[in-house]
């Protein structure tokens, strides 16, 4: 079936129930029908060693990953590798199950190719997602796990939690992502302060040589952005993802008054700052991409700008899976006609 009369069928449903049929499909064609992973890598897989890099110690077969919040709890794994991504970063995982905030809390624009979420970390908690991650790393694609606290931890126990979740996956994953962006649990962005960024990394440091990413919102002064990243640079910090959801309404006609948006309306807001924070540490550290990138040609001016890798999840719900080939293909032919052998090449071409 085709993605386009899929969508139809999806779109009619409440988009976290959809969420929740998508989820069940891609988990069960792993579980039930493995054979179909074959031809589902032979119509979307792009391999080329022209977009392979060494990152992290791990080789990324391209550039692109699913981002944070489409595999909350590690059960697409296998089928998001078949569709063509060259990284899965699941999650946000908590140290506890926690259900997230009440519903509705996802909403579709898709006049805007939009997606508002308050979605508030809601996963089946450490222990479980640990089990199944257990169960393919190392794997054939470097897998990242995202960490959040919960809802229920006080700010001065916060620390606690993220210790936790280091020990937890800092064995089973190739990288770390503190998320301490996400405006849908109470207090998580009061984290984003000096004191509680340099303790973080500090105590990173003593878990694990793993890199620990921080990713920050799209939504702080540029100035407050460079002086975060430089602080957890400083402590240790391996690489920044920029940017997580914004709670800037203008961006968005009739948007709720909570939550964040992803997707097209964060596009330019989120590479605004990008670009910001790539004039400043584009050499130095690994910078991620992810927010708004919806095309082939968006990837492209994101690593111009000094990504090593990008991230889209918005843009997988409103285009389905051929993006991810999409992507992938398209690179290679601006890669050849701007005269580039290889993707090391194209990553912050703009900034030389």
């Amino acid at each position: 079936m085709q993605y386009s009369s899929l969508k139809k069928i999806l779109f009619k449903l409440d988009p976290e129930n959809a969420h929740h049929l998508a989820e069940f499909a891609l988990k069960n064609i792993a579980r039930y029908m493995p054979f179909l992973l074959t031809k589902i890598a032979q119509n979307y897989q792009v391999v080329d060693p022209k977009l392979s890099q060494n990152i992290f110690d791990v080789t990324f077969p391209n550039p692109v990953g699913i981002g944070a919040g489409f595999d909350k709890n590690a059960t697409m794994i296998e089928t998001l590798a078949a569709l063509g991504f060259g990284a899965v970063e699941f999650g946000t995982v908590t140290p506890k199950p926690q259900s997230g905030n009440d519903k509705p809390r996802l909403f579709r624009f898709p006049e805007y190719n939009t997606l508002q979420n308050a979605m508030g970390f809601n996963n089946d908690g450490l222990q479980a997602v640990q089990a199944r991650v257990k169960k393919h790393y190392p794997y054939k694609i470097p897998l990242g796990a995202n960490i959040g606290k919960n809802k229920s931890t006080p700010e001065e126990k916060a620390l606690d939690d993220y210790e936790k979740l280091m020990h937890a996956f800092c064995d089973i994953s190739d990288y770390i992502v503190i998320n301490i962006s996400s405006p849908n649990t109470p207090g998580l962005r009061d984290l984003q302060n000096e004191t509680f960024i340099k303790s973080l990394f500090t105590l990173a440091g003593t878990i694990t040589q793993k890199p620990v990413l921080l990713k920050i919102a799209p939504d702080l002064e540029i100035s407050d952005a460079l002086s975060m990243c430089q602080i957890a640079l400083d402590n240790g910090a391996q690489g920044i993802i920029a940017t997580n959801t914004t709670i800037d309404y203008t961006l968005l006609p009739d948007a709720k008054n909570f939550g964040g948006l992803s997707g097209e309306v964060l596009k330019e807001k989120s590479f605004k700052l990008f670009q910001a924070l790539a004039k400043e540490f584009y050499g130095k550290t690994t910078l991620i991409s992810v927010g708004g990138i919806d095309s082939g040609e968006e990837a492209y001016r994101r690593l111009k700008a000094g990504a090593s890798l990008i991230q889209f999840y918005s843009a997988f719900v409103f285009q389905g899976p051929a993006l991810v080939k999409n992507i992938n293909t398209t690179i290679l032919k601006l890669m050849e006609k701007d005269g580039y052998h290889h993707i090391s090449e194209v990553i912050g071409s703009d900034l030389s």
